[in-house]
């Protein structure tokens, strides 16, 4: 049977320790507010020991994870940033061969992302190209299908739009670069298991352009917007280890969806396979037999797409419930779609079902 607890997740974040402006603390207060029920802090090639468990405030409580985001910092240009949970032992040193890296994440018991595959330079800013190059690397978990300082770079042409949205976080948001899409949906069609995950990338960094200084997006309002929601076969009971496991399990196999929270709460968004083989949710695996009844359900009446294979089958122009019988094998995944300040914006991505 499909899990049924869900539990929100901002992951991809730095602090103090590498190129971020807050503390754990801060963190993991901005995150209380915000309404996450954990954050997963990645600071550039450094496992940072201490700030991970839980923090409360009232009858609230936070699960902080410790990751890392580790490249190869001799490196000219910048490139492969890999997003690596769970591992048990800095592993830094290995950044300069990608594949030697992710096999030694999951050697110390880790999984791993290929962070921001696609992000461009933004040269008026002195912001280089740091998109993932060594497509040809083995064993890593998934991809960070949509990161939302990416998405902000990518709107950096010219400083009239950097003024822009840097003052206007809500109009940034409109969903996972269209290439990565693509390179996803290529990577799924080739029979690779490739989970994808929402990062935030949050800094919260103090920038500044003639009289103009603030924080450029505060950690709670990343926290807001783009985010990993997790499904769990049973609930998280408070105790640090029993909830990491969960977590980890959980992006793992894929058993999540990416909710833009910014537009509408994604919370409560259910995508699930039923057949001879029983029901499945995101992330699983199901033979096709005589047929299979998909079920999507969305917190709020909006756009829907059913994909098979990077081809959309199925495409409802407005509801909250569907169902779709499919006949034929491939990998299916969900996106849904909701206009904001007047633009469509993505808001759900779920993770594919894999019908053999």
């Amino acid at each position: 049977m499909p899990s049924t607890h869900e539990y929100v997740v901002n992951l991809h974040m730095h602090t103090r320790y590498s190129d971020g402006s807050g503390t754990h603390q801060e963190v993991a207060q901005a995150a209380l507010r915000a309404g996450l029920d954990a954050v997963i802090v990645t600071d550039h090639n450094v496992l940072v020991r201490g700030p991970e468990g839980y923090y409360r405030e009232g009858e609230r409580r936070l699960l902080m994870l410790i990751g890392e985001e580790i490249h190869d910092q001799a490196r000219e240009p910048q490139k492969n940033h890999l997003l690596a949970f769970g591992h048990d032992r800095e592993l830094a040193q290995y950044a300069p061969d990608p594949q030697t890296l992710i096999d030694k994440v999951n050697e110390a018991g880790g999984i791993c992302f290929l962070a921001h595959p696609d992000d461009p330079a933004a040269p008026a800013f002195g912001e280089t190209d740091i998109t993932w190059e060594a497509w040809e690397v083995q064993g890593y978990t998934g991809i960070e299908l949509w990161n939302a300082l990416s998405e902000f770079k990518a709107r950096l042409r010219s400083k009239a739009h950097a003024l822009f949205y840097g003052l206007n976080f809500r109009h940034v948001g409109r969903g996972p670069d269209p290439k990565t899409l693509s390179r996803w949906d290529a990577l799924l069609r080739q029979g690779k298991r490739v989970v994808a995950v929402g990062g935030s990338d949050a800094h919260a960094l103090h920038a500044g352009m003639g009289p103009f200084h603030r924080v450029l997006f505060p950690y709670e309002m990343h926290f807001r917007a783009v985010n990993t929601h997790i499904l769990t076969p049973e609930p998280f009971d408070g105790e640090y280890e029993h909830d990491r496991r969960l977590v980890l399990e959980a992006l793992r196999e894929g058993h999540a969806f990416i909710g833009y929270d910014l537009p509408a709460p994604t919370r409560g968004f259910r995508f699930t396979a039923s057949g001879e083989g029983g029901e499945v949710p995101m992330g699983a695996a199901i033979p096709l037999g005589n047929g299979i009844t998909f079920k999507i359900r969305l917190p709020l009446p909006a756009g829907c797409r059913l994909i098979r294979d990077g081809e959309a089958v199925k495409i409802w122009k407005q509801g909250d419930i569907f169902t779709y019988i499919a006949t034929q094998p491939g990998v299916y995944r969900v996106e849904a779609h909701i206009p904001y300040l007047g633009l469509r914006r993505g808001w759900i991505f779920s993770n594919p079902i894999y019908v053999r």
